[in-house]
């Protein structure tokens, strides 16, 4: 007989207290944020932990210049508007991702359109891009999700094709690779996030690269107030040309970043290796799926992902349905999983309203084709489906490994042996959800 599951009261295979915590901080990132301290340098364009930042992701890149921001989102508008991308633009943005890919559009004031996610990488699906370009139509965001690069030849062709910009979304991918090279090097510009639960932590902050001198000097001006520094003087001259909006970041964060660069290729290392481990052993389980990782490209896994395909089982429950059920049954035997993106971008209802700044319906009103047009949930059925389907299993990151992992495929076996059960408990009043603590360092 199977082991009785532990939403029906019995024994967790997991102890959530064995799940440590991210990032890890050693004495290393102590002595980091200590120097600037040390050097009494606590802001500035041009500071030294800072400078030294940029310095040091530009090379990893492989791009000539880095400016260090204060968000990922800040990043990602600093792009969009050194390409001066504004009202009456159209931006294609991938129909599954965060926000703030499709937000930045709106605080550049133009217009997001979305495009569906191959249904295999849930990365902006190629195929699809061309249907969606307008003569409106200035640039494109892949967004290389949960650590997983987007199709980059795929999207550059079109682009080049078309006369569009790239601007990537890397925020979820530090050290991910596409044929070699590392992502955020293949589109015009590119940007990262330095978020606490990132690969690469900062606590907050972000990271833009850029390769072109015109692009690099106007998201210099755009990141303070839009003013110029004297050549010569290398001092303000307090004399706005363009519209900036102070997105600088701080030494304290950039020094932890440094410090935690150091490390960023050996933690990779093991996130990948406790993915690799998990979906050997979970894409045997009838049932469910693993993520799949094209040829040619390196997922750096800043998220994992499953998903549950009921049709595959004896079970009469929908994939929604089903999902729910499965995860309240791992979260009880000490899983930790959960959604965080639970629709496609589009159907949010800022773009189902479209009431945009001071519900004044701008910036769609710039464009007369826009005011009858409207977000239809069901042109992103790949989006849709993924997210009846998914769940992330948390606590794959360092410094938890194979021995955590094992427990994990063990808890994922008991529950798919207990099917039965786990319909039984379906209706069960359990919040299956991973904890924000996983992304509080101890």
């Amino acid at each position: 007989m199977s082991e009785q599951l532990a939403i029906a009261g019995g024994r967790p295979v997991v102890d959530p207290a064995e799940i440590q915590p991210w990032p890890v901080l050693d004495e290393r990132d102590r002595q980091a944020v200590l120097r600037v301290f040390d050097s009494g340098y606590l802001c500035g364009a041009e500071a030294p932990e800072v400078t030294a930042l940029e310095n040091e992701w530009a090379s990893y890149i492989g791009r000539k210049h880095c400016l260090t921001t204060n968000s990922g989102t800040a990043a990602i508008h600093m792009a969009l508007a050194a390409l001066n991308i504004g009202p009456g633009d159209e931006v294609l943005v991938p129909s599954y991702t965060f926000l703030a890919s499709a937000s930045c559009v709106l605080h550049a004031g133009a217009v997001p359109v979305f495009v569906d996610v191959d249904r295999n990488t849930v990365t902006i699906d190629p195929k699809k891009i061309e249907e969606n370009i307008t003569p409106r139509t200035k640039a494109v965001i892949p967004v290389h999700i949960h650590g997983l690069p987007a199709d980059m030849d795929g999207v550059t062709s079109i682009a080049r094709k078309h006369g569009l910009h790239v601007v990537e979304d890397a925020c979820q991918a530090h050290g991910a690779e596409y044929g070699g090279k590392k992502v955020g090097s293949f589109g015009a510009l590119g940007a990262f996030s330095l978020n606490s639960s990132k690969n690469l932590c900062g606590g907050e902050g972000g990271l833009l690269v850029v390769d072109d001198e015109e692009y690099y000097m106007r998201a210099k001006m755009l990141r303070m107030f839009g003013d110029e520094i004297d050549d010569e003087t290398r001092l303000r001259k307090y004399n706005a040309s363009i519209l900036g909006y102070q997105y600088r970041n701080l030494e304290l964060p950039a020094a932890l970043a440094r410090a935690q660069l150091e490390r960023l290729e050996e933690y990779n290392a093991l996130r990948i290796e406790n993915c690799s481990y998990l979906s050997a052993h979970l894409k045997d389980i009838p049932g469910i799926h693993v993520p799949l990782v094209p040829g040619g490209r390196t997922h750096v896994y800043w998220m994992y992902t499953v998903e549950f395909y009921p049709e595959e089982m004896e079970t009469d429950m929908a994939p929604g349905e089903f999902r729910e059920a499965v995860e309240k049954a791992l979260f009880m035997e000490g899983v930790q999983v959960g959604q965080w993106q639970t629709m496609p971008v589009p159907c949010q209802d800022i773009f189902q309203t479209k009431s945009g700044y001071a519900a004044s319906g701008y910036p769609w009103k710039f464009i007369d084709e826009w005011e009858n047009r409207a977000y239809n949930c069901n042109d992103y059925p790949n989006a849709l489906d993924f997210c009846r389907r998914y769940t992330v299993v948390a606590g794959i990151h360092p410094p938890n490994g194979s021995g955590l992992m094992k427990k994990y495929v063990a808890a994922f076996e008991k529950v798919f042996s207990n099917l039965n059960t786990v319909k039984e408990h379906r209706n069960d009043p359990v919040m299956a959800h991973y904890s924000g603590d996983l992304f509080r360092a101890k």
